[in-house]
């Protein structure tokens, strides 16, 4: 079964990661910590067979939502909005508490404890047809 990890970012983490005043700062260690724990997470993930595919996504401020009828285009970052999709994984494995237990291992990434401390994701399995909706 395939299961779609997301991982999620407010526009103050990106502030906050782009050295913006106001914002706790990441230091160059904690990238070079944080790119270090995801090669190895992700290349983990490779070497096992149970990675489909990942990636992150730039800041809401780069950000377009279409809606509505007739259809309108705003651009982000959206003030009703705390946080945002920041990026993903794909993982193909034989158990949502496998694809739960691959998610955990997101809390061991390193960065400034605040964030860290808010950090969460969301495992969803990924249906392919409507019989599997799951209500």
């Amino acid at each position: 079964m395939k299961y779609m990890i997301l991982s999620y970012a407010s526009q103050r983490d990106y502030n906050a990661m782009a050295g913006e005043p106001g914002q706790t700062p990441w230091k160059p260690e904690d990238f070079a910590a944080m790119a270090e724990f995801m090669t190895a997470f992700n290349r983990e993930l490779e070497e096992s067979g149970e990675l489909v595919e990942t990636r992150g996504l730039d800041a809401p401020v780069h950000t377009r939502r279409v809606g509505g009828s007739p259809a309108v285009v705003t651009d982000g970052p959206y003030a009703e909005t705390q946080e945002v999709l920041a990026g993903y994984w794909i993982v193909e494995c034989d158990s949502f508490d496998r694809a739960t237990a691959i998610a955990l291992r997101l809390g061991e990434c390193p960065g400034p404890p605040e964030i860290a401390a808010a950090a969460y994701a969301d495992v969803r399995p990924i249906v392919e047809s409507s019989g599997e909706l799951g209500f």
